[in-house]
């Protein structure tokens, strides 16, 4: 019988660990075929392409972002193949189990909770005697019944077989995420986490896994994400895999953790900062809230002032860029609390900001105590709430316009000298911006559309020209700086209007020409030519001093003149602020 194990990736470059581990601990006696697709594949051509394949059982694993397509799917292959055997398996399908074999009658067999040797068993199973309430782990149906047989102990991970040794992935490794784990289970018992489900943590045999790191290594994986829940619980056991990658790690390579940051210690982080390559590792870190109560409420120990110390000594080491969390709708997180966190985080200013919304996932303390705080919810995934009893719908809208801007105007880092302007000196708090901008934005209709960079330029100075502030010529400053210190190439038509009229423009170039060292002694030393100057650098008046700004971080505000230069050779884009009063002076 032809086994094809599948799964709907969210993006292209991410693979599925969970169906590699099933085929590895099915081999050598089954030869499972592997088919991943992701969640905006058109589920026809899915069908298609398993159908093509001629198998006799299909495997999904499921999740909440892709279990409504996984069910499309499903019932289209039932109705061209009554025959075929569908088999699920994942955290979607693991709680709630009779429910979900009620609700998808075309579904055979479903693995629950941790499923290598349940399926193994299963594949047994279905080639022989059929004897199917001898597999541990599983739901199947006996005539109209739904039996439901009890999870196995758990798998002595150091005995699994790896799941990175298959042929087909090798020619992948370099354009896709790699996931690896060396651990399960979490050491925490967050409630609106499944991870919290299962107690205790188990590792993976260690001198394995750095097998298969520098396995992975040497055939071109360059981004390998750690799936560990808490990769620093153990800090001896971090320490190992941290000296572990930093002697053994190939250039351009980035290994990417989740970690605990309010549990990590600062001799490790100092040695992170002394020892590591710069850019080798990235940290996602869980704040979710920094409201006490709130945290108590879903049994999440932390410390925010030791988290604080982590992630600004990460910072100050500049080696590893830090992905931050915050989860909007916890138990007791009004939308006054949520301003406090967000502006409590945001004063870290991490390279990322993720906000995200609170998910009732099935299984979870906090789904099954719903009612003890008014949750309404999302009867499909992913299980979004839509109100809590101090957080209302139009409060989720209102945080909902927060999170589009964040990501377009901080994670992105388009204009990060404008951002800190605007909220540390213009508005009442960064929350406060990030609001007021993202109602402006939805009031316009431009979550509808699309945008180009210029756009986003344009969309930002409408909002700060609307009576928002009195600054605006200050920003206006600051933005084009920004843009022009961001591109790659010469820009062709910056998304301003010329605060230079072509005679001035000139007049700066041969200004410059005939003393270059009025931008400094580095780009004196370029001896650059006429032609040079004019296809390679844009010129611009600022309505600030930038080399004060750059040198001291102080805004005077006096018109001064910057050049910046996009070397066609170097591939490089250099700030040239005018050092001298003799340039500036030229403006007028």
């Amino acid at each position: 019988m032809k086994t094809v194990l599948s799964t709907l990736n969210a993006k292209y470059i991410h693979t599925s660990l969970s169906i590699r581990y099933l085929k590895a601990y099915a081999a050598p006696l089954y030869d499972v075929e592997l088919a991943e697709y992701t969640i905006k594949d058109p589920a026809m051509n899915v069908v298609t392409d398993l159908y093509t394949k001629k198998p006799d059982i299909v495997g999904f694993s499921c999740y909440i972002w892709n279990i409504e397509e996984t069910i499309k799917i499903i019932k289209m292959l039932k109705k061209i193949d009554p025959t075929l055997i569908i088999v699920l398996g994942g955290p979607e399908v693991t709680y709630d189990t009779k429910e979900w074999m009620e609700k998808i009658p075309e579904v055979d067999f479903i693995i629950i909770g941790e499923g290598e040797q349940s399926f193994k068993h299963l594949l047994d199973e279905l080639h022989g005697a059929q004897r199917y309430d001898q597999v541990s782990g599983i739901a199947y149906r006996e005539g109209e019944t739904i039996q439901i047989k009890a999870q196995r102990n758990k798998i002595d991970l150091k005995e699994l077989p790896s799941p990175f040794r298959f042929e087909e992935d090798l020619p992948h490794l370099s354009k896709r995420v790699t996931y690896i784990e060396t651990s399960r289970g979490c050491p925490f018992s967050c409630q609106f986490c499944l991870s919290s489900i299962e107690v205790g943590v188990r590792y993976f045999d260690r001198e394995k896994v750095k097998d298969d790191i520098r396995f992975l290594m040497e055939n071109g994986a360059k981004t390998i994400k750690f799936v560990d829940r808490t990769f620093n619980i153990s800090r001896s056991y971090a320490m190992e895999m941290f000296q572990f990658l930093i002697d053994e790690h190939k250039p351009g390579t980035v290994f990417q953790f989740e970690i605990t940051a309010d549990i990590m210690r600062p001799e490790v982080i100092q040695f992170l900062n002394d020892t590591a390559p710069s850019g080798l590792f990235r940290f996602e870190i869980g704040v979710q809230s920094t409201n006490d109560a709130t945290n108590e409420l879903v049994m999440r120990k932390q410390n925010f002032s030791k988290l604080t110390r982590t992630v600004t000594m990460v910072k100050e080491g500049k080696k590893i860029d830090q992905h931050l969390d915050l989860i909007a709708g916890l138990p007791d997180e009004d939308y006054s609390s949520f301003r406090k966190t967000f502006n409590d985080v945001f004063e870290l200013r991490p390279e990322e900001l993720q906000l995200g919304f609170l998910k009732m996932l099935r299984g979870t303390g906090l789904r099954l105590r719903a009612q003890d705080h008014g949750y309404v919810y999302m009867d499909h995934s992913p299980y979004e709430i839509l109100r809590n009893n101090v957080l209302s719908f139009e409060d989720m809208i209102k945080i909902k316009q927060v999170e589009d801007v964040l990501e377009k105007y901080w994670n992105d880092h388009r204009m990060d000298a404008t951002i800190e302007y605007l909220v540390s000196t213009v508005f009442e708090s960064p929350f406060d911006f990030f609001q007021q901008f993202g109602s402006f934005w939805e009031e316009k209709g431009w979550t509808r559309i699309g945008h180009q960079l210029e756009d986003l330029y344009k969309h930002l100075h409408e909002f700060l020209s609307t009576d928002k502030t009195d600054d605006v010529q200050i920003i206006t400053g600051f933005m084009k700086y920004d843009y022009l210190r961001n591109q790659k190439h010469k820009p062709r038509k910056p998304w301003w209007s010329d605060s230079l009229n072509k005679q001035e423009r000139s007049k700066l170039y041969h200004a410059i020409l005939d003393n270059p060292m009025l931008l400094g002694e580095e780009f004196a030393q370029k001896n650059l030519s006429e032609k040079d100057l004019f296809k390679h650098t844009v010129v611009e008046k600022l309505p600030f001093n930038l080399n004060t700004y750059l040198s001291k971080g102080n805004v005077l505000k006096e018109d001064s003149i910057v050049l910046v230069h996009y070397d066609p050779i170097l591939s490089t884009t250099n700030v040239y602020p005018a050092t001298s009063q003799d340039l500036n002076e030229k403006v007028g």
